[in-house]
């Protein structure tokens, strides 16, 4: 069974509690089923990674301003690259078969972008796995957690579930022919055109 930090982190991640909201001791001891003693040192160690943050004496879920989402897309681009590159020397044929299949799977979700969001999930920390570098892949658990206090998914804007599939592909080419500079390249192009989405997400949002 989770315990209880791991049940409030993975609520965040899936969107049942969004940035802004209020967490209550008590509410969340009801809803997991644990006691509020764990409940609180859950808090304060989200409260620690800043994942939440202080209104008043509540905590609510951490947002991220523009600034903040630049430099998290700055440092993601740059591990994932690496972390592609290494795959593209280290995975193995079963772990490059894996990257092919889900592919195909994740082909079923291109109409619902929250389930494409989580396929987009998995399938990146597929490739973080296949680099063999357990600080690597460590370091991006840390960049996308912090991912999980974006209000919407980049996937949700029109187009981009099915040219951010074909992105994938081309990375999984680059990872199976062992080529790292293809693979560090095709990473880095898939991570720019999601934070060019994203700045018009945001831009529509303001001027709406």
């Amino acid at each position: 069974m989770k315990d209880a930090y791991s049940l409030i982190l993975t609520a965040i991640e899936a969107g049942t509690y969004r940035p802004g909201d209020r967490l209550v001791e008590s509410e969340l001891a009801e809803r997991f089923g644990v006691s509020r003693t764990p409940v609180r040192e859950a808090l304060q160690r989200l409260e620690t990674q800043a994942m939440l943050v202080r209104d008043g004496r509540s905590l609510i879920v951490a947002s991220l301003d523009h600034n903040q989402l630049a430099e998290l897309y700055t440092v993601r681009a740059e591990l994932e690259a690496l972390a592609a590159r290494l795959a593209a020397r280290h995975a193995t044929p079963e772990e490059v078969r894996v990257l092919a299949q889900m592919l195909d799977e994740d082909q079923k979700c291109v109409r619902n972008p929250e389930a494409l969001a989580r396929a987009n999930k998995r399938f990146h920390h597929q490739i973080h796995l296949a680099s063999h570098n357990r600080y690597l892949v460590q370091q991006l658990d840390l960049v996308h957690r912090s991912m999980a206090l974006m209000a919407r998914t980049s996937l949700a804007a029109e187009g981009r579930s099915e040219t951010a599939l074909v992105e994938h592909r081309r990375i999984v080419e680059a990872i199976a022919a062992g080529d790292g500079a293809a693979a560090d390249s095709a990473l880095r192009r898939h991570i720019s055109m999601a934070w060019e989405t994203r700045l018009k997400l945001e831009a529509q949002a303001d001027h709406d």
